[in-house]
């Protein structure tokens, strides 16, 4: 049965889930109308044979005098049918239809007990019986036939369920018109989305109206299509920036290749190669791969997706701050680093962290001067790297942590410009901010600030 209504269009489902829920209100309805009529009709029964009973009772020797007879237009009584029986039980007069006297009625008779209703076959019916006692001996017995009552109430049952037959057929149709009329927006959203998934256009939004659940969808799948759109636009703008970067170096190792292919094929131009040139030439070389590879791996950093990266746990960020500065220690010996690291502990990815923290290690080393001092600081998460290098000028501020920016006079020396774009995405991606400024009275403050866990 599951699997059967997993296999339904939500169109079907919608359409049962009202057509049976409109079928289940008609038929309880129906049923308790029923159950009440039937329940008013027993009543009135009684109170009938009650009313009729103790009329009788409280003069027995009237309705003896006149017999009491109320015969219809073809003769035969209409009303209950009654009669009185004495102090021992027996008959005494009533009217012309006879009603057995049962074991209960004689006892009421003679012993004076509480009134009571039975039913008692007469003829080929049963009737409702109502035995009450007269004061002083005897009792009174009232029948009516039920059988007119019960023609009326099967008949109302029937109309029932009709009426029940009718409103599940006009369920099943309100059903599937609500379903029709409920997801047409969904239909509108789908259509629009298919249509988006084959053009590619993730320019053009989805028209959303209203205020209801349906149209906070269609806000959510334009907010989608908004960051798809940034996403494919920044990818776009990373390839097409990693191909202008990765153009010049492959160029130059293309031509100082190609120079030394040259002079291994033509030995007889080895003389305008002197050693020394060939020495620095290979260097070059050396240097240029370098770059490259350094360029290449800070590309696929920028590019990793979320699926391929570590998992987030407890870091003790003092010890991943040491280790960046050991690494970038060796290869910046001539520099003094002054450290004050607090213990502190956060949430991330160690290996993207320590990354961070020797990007901004390394920016600081390149800047400083030989024998200069780079001063770190690490207090309630918040991470200084400081130099006393030249400083940034006040019109590189607000792009240094552009992919790919570099300033004027940072063209000249070593390095891609996706160093503190890493930095950036990395504090980013860990909740937490990088600024860059002055440091009095020269040099540059890289302040990483990442969330501390309260």
């Amino acid at each position: 049965m599951r699997t059967w209504w997993r296999s339904r269009t939500l169109h079907d489902r919608l359409s049962l889930l009202v057509a049976g829920a409109v079928a289940a209100a008609v038929l309880l309805v129906s049923a308790g109308a029923w159950v009440t009529v039937r329940q008013i009709q027993q009543d009135k029964i009684s109170a009938e044979l009650l009313a009729d009973a103790r009329t009788i009772a409280d003069n027995p020797w009237q309705w003896l005098d006149s017999q009491g007879a109320r015969p219809g237009p073809d003769g035969k009584e209409i009303g209950p049918c009654w009669q009185i029986l004495d102090g021992g039980g027996a008959v005494v007069g009533g009217s012309a239809t006879r009603l057995p006297v049962t074991d209960t009625a004689v006892r009421i008779a003679t012993a004076g007990h509480a009134e009571t209703q039975e039913k008692i076959t007469v003829g080929p019916g049963e009737f409702n019986v109502l035995t009450v006692p007269i004061d002083g001996g005897g009792a009174v017995q009232v029948g009516l036939d039920p059988r007119p009552d019960e023609r009326v109430l099967a008949l109302f049952a029937v109309l029932l369920a009709v009426g029940c037959a009718a409103g599940v057929g006009g369920a099943a149709v309100l059903g599937r018109t609500v379903a029709r009329a409920g997801l047409a927006p969904v239909d509108r959203l789908t259509d629009a989305v298919e249509d988006v998934a084959v053009t590619m256009d993730l320019t053009r939004p989805v028209e959303v109206s209203g205020d209801d659940e349906i149209a906070r969808l269609g806000r959510s799948v334009n907010a989608m299509l908004t960051a798809i759109d940034s996403s494919r636009r920044s990818q776009r703008a990373l390839v097409e920036d990693a191909g202008h970067e990765l153009r010049t170096p492959l160029t130059s190792i293309r031509t100082n290749v190609e120079l030394l292919l040259e002079i291994e094929r033509r030995p007889e131009l080895a003389h305008r190669l002197p050693p020394d040139e060939r020495v620095k030439l290979l260097a070059d070389l050396d240097a240029q791969v370098r770059e490259l590879a350094t360029l290449t791996t800070e590309l696929v950093e920028l590019s990793r997706e979320e699926g391929s990266r570590e998992t987030i746990e407890q870091v003790e960020y003092a010890e991943v701050v040491t280790a960046a500065i050991n690494r970038v220690r060796i290869r910046a010996p001539g520099l003094t680093f002054d450290t004050d690291l607090d213990p502190v502990t956060v949430l991330g990815r160690p290996g993207e962290l320590e990354r961070m923290a020797v990007n901004v290690l390394d920016n600081a080393a390149k800047w400083s001067p030989p024998g200069g001092t780079v001063t770190v600081r690490l207090k309630d998460g918040v991470l200084t790297v400081a130099d006393n290098g030249p400083g940034i000028a006040p019109e590189d501020l607000p792009h240094v942590f552009d992919r790919f920016y570099r300033a004027p006079a940072a063209r000249s020396m070593p390095g891609s410009g996706l160093g503190l774009a890493i930095v950036a995405q990395t504090a980013g991606q860990h909740g937490g901010v990088v600024t860059a400024g002055p440091n009095e009275p020269h040099g540059t403050v890289v302040t990483v600030t990442l969330r501390v866990p309260g």
